[in-house]
């Protein structure tokens, strides 16, 4: 599916942006998604299932997708079945796919192998196709001082270098410290449209398939969650209906 974008000049404007926000926990996905919003919409405290908020940005319309994050060191096989399906539930919920998905790196902490595979393992859970719409956004920028943004990904290594090769090196810095910089925002807007129009102008979209697998698994677990919580009620009355008469027969 294509996109509509606006000319102006030689500018490529969408009037609408879908973005998911992916990456190990702990590493600025919540203050991302605050930053790119320009306000406070997204919790600080960890969640097991995604959050989505929309807001209007630099003449656009924004929604935002945070998946919830993995363990850093964790491959896929140690990562909870749900987290795994709530990755792939993600691109789903911006309809009908995200324009870009925000990998979030942080800078002041090294990017070794095994930090290397859990990505590249995580995002594989969305198809190879994931990788050409995935921008490396690097957080707590404000930690890299006086070093640019390439001097310190040469100084971290071929890991880093991998996965920004993965991604057609596409990568942006993000100070979260400093929200009053529009500029940093702005030009990651600008990143994200060009990612667009080297898609040919198409979004992301999960294998249908697969999404309706999830969706199916998710509804069961659901299902079976309501049942337990129904079960744990009865228990709870049953026993309040007993304390109350042995109350009565003691009266």
């Amino acid at each position: 599916m294509f996109c509509s974008l606006f000319f102006a000049g030689e500018a490529q404007h969408l009037s609408e942006l879908r973005i998911v926000l992916m990456g190990y926990r702990a590493a600025g996905k919540s203050s991302a998604g605050n930053s790119i919003l320009g306000r406070e919409e997204f919790d600080l405290k960890r969640s097991a299932q995604c959050v989505k908020r929309h807001g209007e940005v630099a003449d656009r319309h924004i929604t935002v997708i945070e998946a919830p994050g993995w363990w850093r060191n964790y491959t896929v096989e140690e990562s909870p079945e749900l987290l795994k399906q709530e990755i792939l539930f993600s691109v789903s919920l911006c309809p009908p796919g995200p324009h870009t998905v925000l990998l979030i790196i942080r800078v002041d902490t090294r990017f070794k192998e095994i930090h290397r595979k859990s990505v590249q393992e995580h995002l594989d859970l969305l198809g190879e196709r994931v990788w050409s719409h995935t921008i490396v956004l690097f957080t707590c920028g404000d930690s890299l001082l006086d070093t640019s943004i390439e001097q310190h990904i040469e100084r971290e290594g071929q890991d880093l270098q991998w996965l920004l090769d993965k991604c057609g090196n596409r990568y942006h810095v993000l100070n979260n410290q400093n929200r009053s910089d529009h500029t940093q925002i702005k030009e990651l807007l600008e990143k994200i449209e060009e990612t667009v129009v080297q898609n040919n102008g198409c979004h992301f979209e999960i294998n249908r398939k697969l999404l309706q697998e999830i969706k199916e698994r998710r509804r069961a677990e659901e299902e079976r969650a309501d049942e337990q919580m129904k079960r744990i009620k009865k228990r709870r009355d049953n026993i309040r209906s007993q304390m109350s008469k042995c109350k009565f027969t003691e009266t």
